[in-house]
């Protein structure tokens, strides 16, 4: 493992801050403490490490305060979730299936009913949902909550698969890879976070969604090269560098190689996409242009957040004039 050779990766695109950053950092750790969702002094000074309202200040680069908080405080959010489902052995089904059942009836019927371990869980996402849908209409809430069931209904499936000892197929993980990391709810966000009203002919657009895609694609799978070792040694599977391995054959260094090279060619897919966009008129191309920048600001962001703010993985990375990123072990 130690001299496990890390190959470049591709990323181009510009670091963009919200100006508001310091302020929604501030926001979300009050936001934290006024819910409970951080308890023990451990745990907070851990939290204060971790800048998890960074992470959405890269990637909203041009909300106002508001909103940028309101991002701030769904992707710490989405963080505890994640954090307090890895302490249950990667997550357990009834624990799983209790935070579906009171996201889903919040979402659904505004109604909070969680037991005792998942009221700050369950209160904490009541607040964000009352103010996001003073935002949002109701065609975007729709598309939230269906945002929101598919990355749930993901983790269901991770979880069945390691209660099973499963390991998913390459296609299958790559079909379930973007909802299990949630930033398909995210790119739902850009319409009321970042004012970016798209046409449903725009939004649903083939070209759109695959520019989508393949933003979260790019997301995800750089996430799976920084955290494959970690995720190896707990036994868990669902990881691109994993099911590679197990799948083809490969060597670790192979596997880390051949998903290196899936992230870089989906980077380039990207800008290839974003420089052949139809055309829809002067007005509808401006916001359509606004809503890519938003899309290269998160993969950037990715990037930035976990390497300069947060520093959760153990490797540096080094961004060269060339756009390639290089990886070495701490």
């Amino acid at each position: 493992m130690l001299t496990l050779q890390f190959p470049q990766i591709y990323c181009p695109f510009p670091s963009m801050l919200n100006p508001f950053a310091k302020e929604a950092e501030k926001h979300t750790a009050d936001w934290v403490a006024q819910f409970g969702l951080v308890k023990s002094e451990k745990a907070r000074e851990r939290f204060r490490r971790a800048k998890f309202a960074m992470l959405s200040s890269r990637a909203f680069p041009t909300a106002g305060r508001y909103e940028l908080c309101i991002a701030a405080e769904f992707n710490t959010w989405l963080f505890l979730l994640d954090d307090k489902n890895d302490e249950s052995m990667f997550g357990k089904m009834d624990y799983l299936q209790m935070v579906h059942s009171f996201v889903t009836q919040i979402l659904q019927n505004n109604h909070v009913v969680a037991p005792e371990e998942g009221m700050p869980l369950a209160e904490s996402f009541a607040n964000l949902w009352k103010r996001m849908k003073r935002l949002g209409n109701a065609s975007w809430q729709k598309r939230f909550v269906q945002s929101m069931t598919d990355y749930l209904d993901a983790c269901l499936w991770e979880v069945g698969n390691r209660i099973e000892h499963k390991a998913p197929s390459v296609a299958d993980y790559i079909e379930k890879r973007p909802y299990t990391g949630a930033l398909f709810a995210d790119i739902e966000l850009i319409e009321i976070l970042e004012n970016i009203y798209l046409p449903d002919e725009v939004r649903l657009h083939e070209t759109v969604q695959q520019l989508a895609l393949a933003c979260n694609n790019v997301v995800c799978w750089a996430n799976d090269l920084f955290s494959f070792e970690k995720e190896r040694r707990q036994g868990d599977v669902h990881n691109l560098v994993v099911v590679l391995k197990e799948e083809r054959g490969l060597s670790l260094e192979g596997a880390v190689a051949e998903a290196a090279a899936m992230h870089d060619a989906e980077v380039r897919r990207f800008i290839s996409l974003s420089e052949t966009l139809p055309v829809f008129g002067e007005e509808v191309d401006e916001e359509l242009q606004r809503y890519v920048i938003v899309l290269k600001a998160w993969m950037r962001a990715n990037l930035d957040w976990s390497f300069q703010d947060t520093a959760r993985y153990r490797m540096n990375i080094t961004e060269t004039a060339t756009g390639n990123w290089v990886l070495t072990r701490i």
